[in-house]
């Protein structure tokens, strides 16, 4: 808790991977792939409870071993490739109120750290915004991207103005997965995270990777062993509330 305003954290978990098959579940570094979501969540100062919603028994099996509740188990329907990734953060809400805020904790992105939840929960509550979601620069510049057309030519995917180097380059940001934050009431009338209102939590490109494929799960397994031991635990900061 923080400020008297109560955060609810939902692991959302399917068995449904194409990509890479039981991804959530998959051994990373030595544990299941959602126990690194997990045990960020669990050391958090100010996340009040840590759910999983999950339609898959083993998964759910696992998350409990780590020390996640699992008070309901996600109808099937829920869980389909088609559905819509809010509607299972919803029907989490419905089945666990009484919260003022929902942070979203997908396990693709192990390499989130506690205090990235904490600094994104503290930057949100100190603008009183209505959702928050994490971000970082991408490697590749949007403002140096091309659409091709069917005769293999190039065209700028962004009509500006032409950029020599890269120092020129404005900035961009991308959405990294790792954290979404919202009022439970804003979020239940906007059906979204992302919205005019929503302001960004900048991460260092080293805790970004969001796994969803298997060279993605690769590359983040290199980034933990031979990165992250010896990455600066600088985020951004933020004025404590």
């Amino acid at each position: 808790m923080l400020n008297q305003q109560r955060i609810l954290a939902i692991i959302p978990a399917r068995a449904g991977s194409k990509g890479i098959p039981q991804k959530n579940i998959r051994p990373f570094c030595g544990k299941p792939l959602i126990a690194w979501t997990i045990e960020a969540a669990l050391q958090s100062k100010y996340l009040d409870h840590v759910i999983l919603s999950s339609e898959s028994p083993d998964i759910m099996n696992i998350a409990k071993s780590y020390g996640c509740d699992v008070p309901f188990q996600r109808p099937p329907h829920l869980a389909e490739d088609s559905t819509p990734g809010i509607a299972p953060i919803l029907h989490a809400i419905e089945q666990t109120p009484g919260y003022d805020y929902v942070m979203v904790l997908q396990p693709t992105s192990p390499l989130r750290r506690a205090e990235d939840i904490d600094h994104c929960i503290e930057r949100t509550l100190l603008k009183d915004a209505s959702a928050c979601v994490s971000v970082n620069e991408p490697q590749q510049n949007p403002f140096w991207m091309y659409t091709k057309e069917q005769n293999c030519t190039l065209h700028p995917l962004l009509a500006s103005e032409s950029y020599t180097c890269r120092q020129q380059l404005p900035k961009a940001y991308a959405l990294n997965g790792a954290l979404y934050l919202a009022k439970t009431s804003w979020l239940i009338h906007n059906k979204t995270f992302m919205s005019p209102e929503t302001i960004s939590f900048e991460m260092p490109i080293e805790r970004s990777i969001d796994i969803d494929s298997l060279f993605d799960f690769f590359m983040a397994e290199h980034v933990f062993r031979e990165w992250q031991p010896c990455a600066s635990l600088a985020t951004e900061q933020v004025t404590t509330i």
